[in-house]
């Protein structure tokens, strides 16, 4: 197996543990990451948006196959997360495809890609399912994501959060 691959394996056999800094240990320090819910983000952002996500995850399993390296610096891999979501008590199975790139053994840059709206009608319910589509109800799931690590990272790091990021 190549450092690449390895470092990919070691990342999501930490997630499955909810170990973030196993996790983070896997990423540069400039790290860049993005998803539909949370957006772009970077450096301790990111550590921090996984730190919150493992400490606050519910009836968590993730499974995690198909790693595959498309070249000498890029790979992906696909992963299931199911969990309880915890605003509104319901069951969520997220199918993520990740994308990759990697340098020396380290994931430079990360980008999740999953259907936000499916995820929605998970989350919420039917309001999800009848409005998770529209252009609002997805603003409003990443204004609040945004919003809760903010105030994650205000806790954790006090006065270092940027809050014109958010």
């Amino acid at each position: 197996m190549s450092d690449n691959a390895a470092t990919i394996e070691r990342f999501y056999s930490a997630f499955q543990k909810l170990d973030y800094a196993g996790m983070n240990a896997c990423y540069s320090e400039d790290i860049v990451f993005s998803d539909p819910v949370f957006g772009l983000l970077r450096g301790n952002e990111v550590r921090c948006m996984w730190e919150m996500l493992c400490k606050n995850a519910t009836d968590f399993s993730l499974q995690f196959s198909n790693i595959e390296l498309l070249d000498e610096e890029y790979g992906t891999c696909s992963w299931i997360a199911s969990y309880t979501f915890s605003k509104t008590g319901r069951k969520v199975v997220n199918r993520i495809k990740a994308y990759m790139k990697l340098k020396d053994g380290i994931i430079i840059e990360h980008s999740d890609a999953f259907r936000l709206s499916t995820w929605i009608g998970q989350a919420l319910g039917w309001k999800g399912v009848l409005f998770g589509w529209t252009g609002f109800m997805k603003k409003a799931v990443q204004k609040n994501a945004r919003r809760n690590l903010q105030r994650f990272m205000e806790k954790k790091l006090p006065g270092q959060t940027p809050a014109t990021q958010f």
